[in-house]
């Protein structure tokens, strides 16, 4: 029997995010579940280990509204485990009104953007020392109908909540391709995907349908979490466990590396 291999799903409480962590025990693996507070954190990894049999389900937390927790939610992981194998990035919000972080970031950007590009970013060095490691970003078929404003990142001229979670959306797949340009040559890959029409609280949030099941919603990312039919695969977008094409926008490699030089500079402080 090999190696257990090491996961951290963000947005493991409830939701795709709950679910991905779920069938990833299943195949054996330790797995991070991160959630926004303690309590809850150390509450949904008690219970996958009662749904799963031997889980190895280790509690992690850190609001990503507070970049800082960010930060610390690293340092958790890096304490417990040298190695990280899959990164998912699956955390998300969808904000109806305008809010701003303590950090002074909008609160969709904050927590769909900045905090998935900076905890990559602080876990960079435990996903290089495994033998062969997949970044998982969940994006959404939503960041189709997108643009971008890198001089309002905040959405102070205009905000509309639909907008915001789609420039989000984007920016997930717009930092996939400027992270995969960064990795190339290495035994690291990073895909974006679009988990499809989930009956999540986000969605409930945002829309008054009901949507699949997070069943379906965890499937494409647990496929790029472990199928070796990926191995090898960076930069690339995913629908339904295939490969598909983003928005002319999500392929600017321009764009991307111009999101990528104002996030650095965003987060300064942070990183």
């Amino acid at each position: 029997m090999g190696l257990v291999k090491n996961a951290l799903v963000t947005g493991a409480t409830d939701g795709i995010g709950r679910e991905t962590a779920r069938q990833l025990l299943e195949h054996g693996w330790r797995v991070f579940i991160h959630g926004r507070s303690e309590s809850k954190a150390v509450e949904q990894a008690a219970a996958l280990a009662r749904e799963v049999h031997d889980a190895r389900a280790t509690p992690v937390w850190g609001d990503f509204k507070e970049m800082a927790q960010v930060v610390h939610l690293a340092h958790q992981v890096g304490v417990q485990s040298p190695v990280l194998d899959v990164l998912i990035n699956n955390a998300g919000v969808y904000e109806r009104r305008r809010r701003l972080t303590g950090d002074g970031l909008e609160m969709t950007m904050a927590v769909n953007h900045f905090a998935p590009f900076l905890l990559t970013q602080r876990l960079a060095h435990r996903l290089e020392r495994a033998s062969a490691a997949r970044i998982v970003n969940v994006s959404s078929i939503a960041h189709q109908s997108a643009s971008l404003d890198l001089n309002d990142l905040s959405f102070e001229r205009r905000y509309e909540g639909y907008q915001a979670y789609a420039a989000s959306k984007l920016a997930n797949i717009l930092f996939t391709v400027a992270l995969a340009k960064r990795l190339a040559g290495t035994h690291v890959t990073v895909n974006a995907l679009h988990p499809g029409v989930i009956g999540t609280k986000l969605l409930h949030a945002a829309f008054a349908i009901q949507g699949a099941s997070v069943a379906d919603g965890a499937r494409t990312s647990v496929y790029l979490a472990t199928s070796e039919a990926v191995s090898g695969l960076s930069g690339r977008y995913f629908v339904d466990c295939r490969e598909a094409r983003a928005s002319r926008l999500a392929s600017d490699e321009a764009l991307a590396e111009e999101l990528w030089r104002a996030s650095e500079q965003t987060l300064a402080a942070f990183l």
